[in-house]
């Protein structure tokens, strides 16, 4: 073990070069400068490794450390050993080196399979063009969704007004067809002597706004068109008498009221030629007709062919069935109304603002949302 380290039998290798004073200069000058660089260098590594603690196999890169840092320490014995011969110190270090450097070399060539997986800067760049280009067109699905949000949003905010008011327009109604019915009901009661008499004209009136009601209710706004309240009316007549019945006018677009007071017009009509006009006369004939124009509405009953003698007898009392015809559909629609008998013919006439007829045109889309909502929640029969 002692002549593992001593040195005192050997010569210094300047003697080697014979002292010359350019050769030790070149000799030490050269290995001075390989151990400042091969000391930097694992400085370098070990600062990367503590600021950087994800760099994949550190463990590999303290062994380069370690193998330069190594390699740099016999370039420094080579200028001790210039003047002092400790070689045996020497020995020791590169034996060192040689197993640190030959661990380094075994753990690279393990590596070497994971360094060729690594993908090249021509990949990377593509790979980050490609993640770009998602990034931008998820950001542009993301602008998308924000603004279809905002449009839901408001769609939702205009239909739950919509609902606010169409709620407080449906109380108000309701309370306005109780007060209708309560009318019909006490009406009915004073010009019927029997309680058959009562409840077949009651009913068929409460049903006319049955009806009426249901047809609005159906629709996507709270109107009605002029078209399918008369089609309507006239329908039982339409299926017992055929072709002796005809109605034309132009397409409107009516206030829930008028409908409901024209249909209680109709049914009176259409129940009083049943019993006087085209059920007592095979030739007895009946056309609806109506106008409307920029300032009025006008709808015409006009029977013909038939036998005016017990016609006039039956309108010569007035009943609730004439109250309603002459005064209380006129008066709900602010208009007039007169029944003339002349030539075989009964001719009823009802003329009427339009304002007080047709359906103010506002911005309905807030409500026809709110009807979509409430008929797929609830659902109408």
């Amino acid at each position: 073990m002692d002549h593992a380290l001593t040195y005192g039998d050997y010569m210094p290798h300047g003697m080697c070069l014979l002292w010359e004073p350019w050769l030790v200069t070149l000799w030490a000058g050269s290995d001075l400068l390989i151990f400042l660089a091969y000391t930097a260098i694992p400085i370098a590594l070990l600062t990367i490794l503590r600021r950087r603690t994800e760099v994949p196999h550190a463990g590999v890169v303290a062994l380069f450390a370690s193998f330069i840092l190594l390699c740099g320490l016999t370039h420094l014995m080579g200028i001790v050993t210039l003047w002092y011969p400790i070689y045996p110190w020497v020995g020791w270090i590169k034996l060192a080196t040689g197993v640190v450097s030959m661990t380094t070399a075994f753990a690279l060539f393990r590596m070497i399979p994971d360094i060729v997986r690594l993908p090249s800067p021509a990949a990377l760049a593509a790979a980050n063009e490609s993640l770009n280009a998602e990034i931008a067109a998820h950001r542009e699905t993301l602008a998308s969704l924000d603004q279809q949000v905002r449009e839901r949003t408001a769609e939702l905010e205009k239909a739950t007004a919509a609902l606010a008011v169409q709620a407080r327009e449906a109380v108000h109604r309701s309370g306005n067809l109780l007060t209708v019915v309560h009318s019909l009901a006490t009406q009915s009661a004073r010009g019927s002597r029997y309680t058959d008499q009562f409840l077949a004209s009651f009913l068929g009136r409460v049903q006319t706004l049955a009806d009426t009601t249901r047809a609005i209710a159906k629709s996507d706004s709270s109107s009605a068109e002029i078209v399918q309240v008369v089609a309507s009316g006239l329908a039982v007549l339409h299926e017992t008498y055929g072709g002796r019945i005809t109605s034309r006018g132009p397409a409107l677009t009516i206030d829930p009221v008028a409908a409901q007071q024209l249909s209680l017009a109709l049914y009176e009509l259409t129940t009083n030629t049943q019993k006087y006009g085209l059920g007592a006369s095979n030739s007895a004939e009946v056309e609806v007709r109506w106008t409307a124009d920029s300032e009025k509405f006008e709808f015409e009953w006009r029977e013909s062919g038939i036998d005016l003698t017990a016609l006039e007898a039956s309108s010569s009392t007035e009943g609730f069935g004439s109250k309603l015809l002459m005064r209380i559909v006129p008066r709900m629609l602010n208009g007039t109304a007169e029944r003339t008998f002349q030539s075989g013919e009964m001719i009823y006439r009802l003329a009427a603002p339009i304002s007080a007829v047709a359906l103010h045109k506002t911005d309905e889309s807030g409500g026809q949302l709110a009807a979509r909502i409430i008929d797929t929640t609830f659902g109408l029969d």
